[in-house]
């Protein structure tokens, strides 16, 4: 498709695919569209969040979110939910507290300073007459140091306490950044997200985009994005996210993008992602932020004491990938979509881009699986599976 046809397409009309799918390209004003993130609300609604402008990084980058109410056959109009016209603002995240209130994290950064951003959050409300009309509350950074991001969900430790992944962009003095030295971390906040205190995670330079889900008896796993473009990494805690182990690869390539990872009501882990590395994938650009145009002449951060990022690993096929083992391997892998996945411009209107990428996903009480990801940069594209969606994959995978 190209960028016009795909600008055409975005109804956010929910139509049948093929017997036990649903797809939409869901509606957005803005010509980039990317980094979707599903939540599920105890009404049966299901919100999607994106960031949206003309390229990552440029100030006119802001949060969007629509609703798909239940029985609706078509998403709402898109919202915006951030502004701030000095800012990029990217990487939606939906928490509902154990109040009720239902919040909104993400980052906001100048131009394509990773290691300048910080974390803002709001309460997300929703119109009691009009329930796809959301708006925000007044917005608030985070008592974190620069250089945090978010791009996973929050979970509430058996004490009470807010946990909120994040991944640390340092900076390096007179150097721009450009994903060497970046690690994991957990913030915590033990009065309602007032406070926070930040943990770095042992030994994960290069582990971004922690993904955490529950693996029974105050255990958890969680799984990483790698800026060296090999694997998906895998860290372990015992006592609710308090310690974690030292990341450990798994049998999934990783292409430096986004994953998301949940546990399915069967007790199977789940990973959505572009199941390729970079040995796999002969493509690679400069950096992320290598086409803002900006007259910004510091070199790129030494790699010393770090590690040598990968970029422009093609972004493609989508799938989705189950462990029976708590998610160390993941021997059963199920194509959503596949395409060229070339990312070696992030541009949305001259078809260059090509990537599938950024997927989250959702499983419904019902059993439906409800997925999302950045369809070439241009929209955030909908599917939904039918129950019985794994037995079903699974018996044509084998």
């Amino acid at each position: 498709m190209t960028p016009d046809e795909i600008g055409r397409a975005m109804t956010g009309a929910v139509r049948g695919a093929r017997e036990g799918r649903l797809e939409a390209f869901l509606p957005s004003p803005m010509v980039q569209n990317h980094a979707s993130f599903l939540h599920w609300l105890s009404d049966g609604s299901i919100i999607c969040a994106w960031f949206g402008g003309t390229l990552e990084g440029k100030s006119d980058i802001s949060i969007f979110a629509s609703v798909l109410v239940p029985g609706s056959r078509a998403w709402a109009p898109a919202q915006r939910l951030s502004h701030d016209p000095s800012h990029s603002e990217q990487n939606p995240v939906l928490f509902t507290a154990p109040d009720g209130r239902l919040w909104l994290f993400h980052t906001s950064q100048p131009s394509g300073n990773q290691d300048e951003c910080r974390i803002r959050m709001a309460e997300v409300l929703r119109d009691r007459a009009d329930l796809n009309v959301l708006t925000t509350g007044e917005e608030r950074y985070l008592d974190l140091p620069r250089g945090c991001f978010v791009r996973a969900p929050l979970w509430v430790r058996e004490d009470g306490a807010l946990m909120l992944p994040i991944f640390r962009c340092l900076q390096r003095p007179g150097q721009k950044w450009n994903g060497s030295h970046d690690y994991a971390a957990v913030a915590s906040s033990e009065d309602g997200g007032q406070s926070w205190q930040l943990e770095e995670l042992p030994q994960t330079t290069g582990c971004v985009h922690m993904s955490p889900v529950d693996i029974g008896s105050s255990r958890k796993a969680a799984f990483f994005r790698r800026r060296q473009a090999d694997f998906v990494f895998r860290t372990e805690s015992s006592d609710g996210g308090r310690s974690w182990s030292v990341p450990e690869a798994t049998d999934l390539p990783n292409n430096n993008s986004s994953l998301a990872a949940i546990t399915l009501a069967d007790g199977r882990i789940a990973v959505i992602c572009n199941p390729v590395n970079a040995d796999r994938s002969p493509d690679r650009r400069v950096s992320l932020y290598d086409e803002l145009g900006e007259d910004d002449t510091r070199p790129d951060a030494d790699p010393t004491g770090g590690c040598l990022p990968v970029w422009g690993v093609a972004r493609s096929p989508v799938s989705v990938c189950l462990s029976e083992d708590g998610g160390k391997n993941f021997p059963i892998r199920i194509l959503i979509e596949d395409g060229p996945g070339s990312c070696l411009s992030n541009d949305s209107t001259d078809g260059r881009n090509k990537e599938m990428s950024y997927p989250w996903v959702l499983e419904d009480p019902d059993g439906h699986l409800h997925i999302a990801y950045t369809y070439y940069r241009r929209a955030i594209k909908y599917i939904r599976l039918a129950p019985g969606w794994a037995d079903a994959a699974e018996r044509n995978y084998r």
